[in-house]
């Protein structure tokens, strides 16, 4: 650039030839001088704004203020040149701050360079946007970002740009990014042929997604998918392999995406990322000699076994991280060592049982005297996570030990997980105190203030630590040197308990008076505050060195603290009433138990350790502190798998005497139990379906029948072919690309309203690519746990020039899992008076229409029962008019439920009477629902 430009070659020559500062500083005035001079004159073409601005900003970069040449970088902006627009671009991103008035000017020209046909002046206009970052510009300008990062025709590199600009916005700004909406469209971009775009992308929704679950909860199926055709298939070119590790950067953070979301229910998912993972630690068994393959391998490595801890902290292949972890921490190199203390960390915080790492403990605490302070660290919080009723006394006496040594830096985090420890795995109360009172004597200045009130809180509520809590403090008091925390527990302790060690020897009330106040002169007023609180309570209980402690109410009646001295006075006042006086025996009155109150220690070193990088999925505390956490956190978060895998084959035969006796099994002394089908309010919002005449005539239809088409548009078609066997089904769902070119990102998700009443899962990751005038099969398995009354709800979408979704029903009712029984006219209604009426009877009446000739439409009535798996019964009802049915529902956690049905139509009254019952009050209301909207809509 410099090249090109003589003035400012000579300019930067003249600036390096100077020999001491003065003269550069002349040199640079002069300078500054004639470029005002040019900019007031006017009249200067592109390539003389441009060398100007270019000297002004190497002004700027050696340090200098400069107050000059912005309306001209904001000028050259809008040149057609590349050179101009460049150094425009880096004036504005280097002398404008964010909040500065010229950016303003800056906003249109941006937005034109973002709308431009031209990757380059897209390029300079989005390093701009994310150098500056400002609030208004992200307002202005994110739609623009967004869209050259949507776009079919933007490059690949400007994609990746486009990504990283709008993830720096987010983190700046968060509000301005509609982030749930553009959820779709964003994620539909991990299925790009590009690995680098995959990989910006991926970066821009870890961010999103930390923030809005629900709405990026697709991205998890592509995040398996993508792993699975990188690890398993190797698909990738030959540019994104890192020393033959394919592409470590995307695995990485595709592992930790996957870590946000609770472990899928999917079966497929479940076994798809299983295979991952061990392929992973498979690959990773035996260290390469190369370093560089090393650290891409162990990258991936640890995250993967971050994510199987994550996953189920209990299966084997946990077991087998934890032999690799143990051979990790004692690796020679630093980065391994620590990288596996945090990931046995993550371990310790999940994992049912500790013994595994116990057996490495003497490593773990060597690893405290390690030579770099962050092994220490992880070290340290590897024995927090991993401390039970078992080891804590070894663990806290090494602590202990340590801190005495230990880095300024770590001193306080230390004192506050010792304190934690001793508190929650305390064998008994005397080792408590000893173990708190050893920890404020060696910490000094990094104990705070909450780690004495809770050993105030525990003595005080524990009436049988009382008199040693007193003896102990006491004896901690008599050394030469004593913190100042150590002074306020024995202050506030031999207050209250002095007196319970008062005669024994020793510990006389002289002598506690004389070893207390003789750390007072070392204190600061808020203590001594204290300690005369402490002597009021002795004046009252201890009359023999009431004249002592009256002289020093007295002698602090004249200090210059306002504090203080109001306390002396009124303790003075008090002291020096009569000894039959109860005033001062109410006054002085023993502490009475605190409530019981959740420690503030963990609050503290929660915040003390506030997390600043991506969202951590656990912390460092133990199993129950992170099952804690985990409920606090969220109080209904669906995972991405909408229900749980039903996965067998709809194979096999229904006893038919089960059949009859659920019908007839009837208990008529007491209410039998009801199934609930209550729908479930959670806290993702069903997708908006799609409706239409025909649509609605489509999924109607399925509701009886097997096979047909569900939807169809210019653009795809989907049809549906099912069969079901007990409380089980399978659909075939066709997918059919109507048009001549591909639909890319294909994604196909189920969301299931009440998972816990019906489960539904693919059985293999659907494929994201629908070739041209294809058509491709996915199979759904459907499992009927209990009675539901929601439909579950098909969404596709894909990338056909723009971004389409499709929500719609997917024709599974309850009905769907009944089978049919032939009964008797004798059985039928034997069953009938039995089950009775409400509330285990439903019925409805209803208009009807004749058909052509006048006559009642018997041919579809038969065809809409029989199609909801009833059994027509034939000569049981005496009116030929009549329809009778019988079926038992099957469910796999409910059992069978019977169901009974009986239509009356009439050609007269052109009205129709609906009757269904059934043992469960819920199977017979959705049963006549279901079956009169089928009924009203043919007949209409």
């Amino acid at each position: 650039m410099a090249a090109n430009m003589r003035g400012l070659t000579q300019f930067i020559a003249d600036i390096r030839g100077a020999r001491v500062r003065e003269l550069e500083e002349k040199r640079i005035n002069k300078e500054m001088a004639n470029i005002r001079k040019k900019f007031k004159d006017g009249n200067l073409d592109g390539y003389q704004k441009k060398k100007y601005v270019a000297k002004i900003i190497f002004t700027y970069i050696l340090g200098y203020k400069v107050d000059v040449g912005h309306m001209e970088a904001v000028n050259l902006i809008s040149s057609s040149k590349y050179s101009e627009k460049q150094i425009g671009y880096l004036a504005v991103t280097l002398l404008m701050h964010e909040n500065s008035d010229f950016l303003r000017l800056v906003v249109n020209s941006i937005r034109k360079d973002l709308d431009e046909n031209n990757e380059v002046s897209n390029c300079l206009a989005l390093h701009a946007i994310a150098n500056v970052g400002s609030s208004e510009m992200a307002e202005a300008l994110s739609e623009d970002v967004h869209r050259l990062l949507i776009s079919p025709t933007s490059q690949t590199f400007v994609k990746k740009k486009a990504a990283l600009t709008l993830l720096r916005l987010y983190r700046k700004h968060p509000t301005v990014i509609p982030a749930a909406e553009w959820a779709l469209r964003l994620v539909s971009i991990m299925d790009d042929q590009d690995l680098g775009v995959v990989i910006c992308v991926t970066s821009l929704i870890m961010a999103l997604a930390q923030d809005h679950l629900d709405a990026y909860a697709v991205c998890y199926t592509k995040a398996v998918d993508r792993l699975h055709r990188l690890v398993i298939e190797g698909e990738y070119s030959a540019t994104y392999a890192y020393y033959k590790v394919p592409s470590p950067w995307l695995q990485v953070k595709l592992l930790r995406l996957l870590q946000y979301y609770p472990p899928s229910e999917d079966a497929n998912i479940r076994s798809v990322l299983h295979e991952v993972l061990q392929t992973i630690m498979n690959n990773s068994a035996e260290p390469s000699r190369n370093v560089q393959h090393n650290n891409a391998q162990h990258a991936v490595l640890f995250e993967a076994i971050s994510l199987a801890i994550h996953l189920d902290a209990s299966s084997p292949l946990v077991g087998t991280s934890a032999v690799l972890l143990a051979r990790f921490i004692s690796s020679k190199e630093t980065n391994v060592r620590y990288l596996g203390l945090d990931t046995m960390a993550h371990l310790a915080a999940r994992a049912d049982s500790l013994e595994p790492l116990k057996k490495h403990q003497g490593t773990i605490i060597l690893s405290l005297r390690d030579k770099d302070i962050s092994v220490r660290r992880r070290a340290l919080d590897l024995l927090y996570s991993m401390c039970d009723t078992d080891n804590s006394e070894l663990i806290v006496g090494e602590l202990l030990r340590y801190l005495k040594v230990a880095d300024y830096a770590l001193r306080e985090e230390m004192v506050l997980k010792i304190a934690i420890l001793t508190e929650k795995y305390a064998n008994s109360y005397k080792w408590y105190v000893d173990t708190i009172l050893q920890l404020i004597s060696a910490a000094g200045d990094h104990v705070g203030d909450e780690v004495w009130y809770r050993v105030v809180q525990i003595v005080t509520n524990t009436e049988d630590l009382q008199e040693y809590a007193a003896k102990v403090v006491f004896e901690h008091l008599k050394s030469p040197s004593t913190h100042e925390s150590l002074v306020k527990v024995g202050g506030y302790i031999l207050g209250e308990y002095g007196h319970l060690i008062a005669n024994d020897t020793g510990y006389s009330p002289l002598e506690q008076f004389q070893v207390l106040h003789s750390k007072s002169q070392f204190c600061v007023a808020s203590t001594r505050s204290l300690l005369l609180s402490t002597y009021i309570k002795w004046v009252n209980v201890f009359p023999e060195i009431k004249p002592q402690l009256i002289n020093i109410f007295e002698r602090y009646r004249h200090v210059l603290d306002a504090e203080l001295q109001q306390r002396a006075c009124e303790f003075y006042s008090l002291a020096s009433r009569p000894d039959d006086d109860e005033v001062l025996q109410n006054v002085c009155e023993e502490m009475p138990p605190f409530p019981p109150r959740v420690s503030a220690l963990i609050g503290r070193l929660n915040r003390k350790l506030g997390d600043t990088e991506d969202k951590r999925t656990w912390i460092h505390g133990g199993k129950e502190m992170n099952l804690e956490r985990h409920a606090n956190s969220r109080k209904a978060t669906l995972g991405p798998g909408s229900s749980a895998a039903g996965t067998a084959a709809v194979t096999g035969t229904v006893d038919a005497q089960d059949v009859m006796s659920s019908l007839a099994g009837l208990n008529l002394s007491s209410s039998s139990d009801q199934p609930d089908s209550s729908r479930m309010d959670g806290s993702v919002v069903a997708p908006r379906v799609a409706v239409g005449p025909s649509v609605d005539k489509w999924f109607s239809k399925l509701i009886y029948s097997a096979d047909g088409v569900l939807y169809e548009d210019v653009q795809i078609q989907i049809g549906i072919k099912s069969r079901y066997q007990g409380h089980l089904g399978q659909l075939a769902i066709y997918l059919g690309n109507k048009i001549s070119v591909p639909l890319t990102s294909f994604t196909s998700t189920i969301h299931v309203n009440d998972s816990e009443a019906l489960s539904a899962t693919f059985a293999k990751i659907p494929p994201n690519t629908l070739v041209p005038r294809t058509q491709s099969q996915q199979l759904l398995h459907v499992e009927c746990k209990k009675a539901f009354s929601s439909f579950p709800i098909l969404t596709v979408s894909f990338l056909a020039g723009a971004h389409q979704s499709i929500s719609i029903r997917l024709p599974i009712s309850v009905t769907k899992f009944i089978e049919g029984v032939k009964l008797g006219q004798a059985d039928f209604f034997e069953r009938w008076k039995v089950i009775g009426g409400p509330p285990r009877e439903a019925q409805a009446v209803f208009p009807i229409t004749l058909d052509g000739t006048g006559q009642l439409d018997l041919v579809r009535y038969r065809q809409v029962v029989s199609g909801n798996h009833l059994e027509i019964l034939e000569d049981v009802d005496p009116n030929p008019s009549n329809l009778v049915a019988a079926g038992v529902l099957h469910t796999s956690v409910d059992g069978k439920v019977g169901c009974l049905l009986r239509l009356e139509p009439n050609r007269e009254a052109k009205l129709c009477r609906l009757t269904v019952r059934s043992t469960s009050e819920d199977v017979a209301a959705e049963v006549l629902r279901l079956i009169e909207k089928l009924l009203r809509l043919n007949s209409s």
